[in-house]
């Protein structure tokens, strides 16, 4: 792990509860302080976006959605050709949607988000 990604996960633990919103216009999606500052730290707009499309599209299958991030291994990498996996899943198990990722520049080797209530957050801020 990297000492930027190490930083990045210490900062984003501070994040408890949120009194603050934001909001992405076209989707009508919210977003809390935590996701806000993941956003801005680790340039990742991209991922806030995504997670928020896909989320919004699975809704009808279940009100809380748990967002996995992992980067795949090197090794796994060179067999795939993909860099990192996105897994949407309602939280019991039961993987909803996965997307893979040619490349990224998330920091981050994993990361989980929650989606409940068309509001994206970080599991300590639920």
């Amino acid at each position: 792990m990297s000492k930027q990604s190490k930083q990045l996960q210490e900062h984003l633990q501070r994040f408890c509860g949120s009194e603050t919103c934001y909001t992405i216009p076209m989707l009508k999606t919210r977003y809390t302080e935590g996701v806000k500052n993941l956003a801005e730290a680790a340039h990742c707009y991209w991922l806030v976006t995504d997670a928020a499309v896909i989320s919004k599209s699975l809704m009808p299958k279940s009100s809380f959605l748990v967002i996995y991030f992992k980067r795949f291994s090197k090794k796994m990498q060179e067999c795939l050709h993909k860099e990192a996996q996105i897994t949407y899943a309602d939280g019991n198990g039961t993987i909803l949607f996965q997307q893979d990722y040619e490349l990224t520049d998330l920091p981050l080797d994993e990361l989980r988000l929650f989606f409940v209530g068309d509001m994206l957050m970080l599991p300590n801020e639920y």
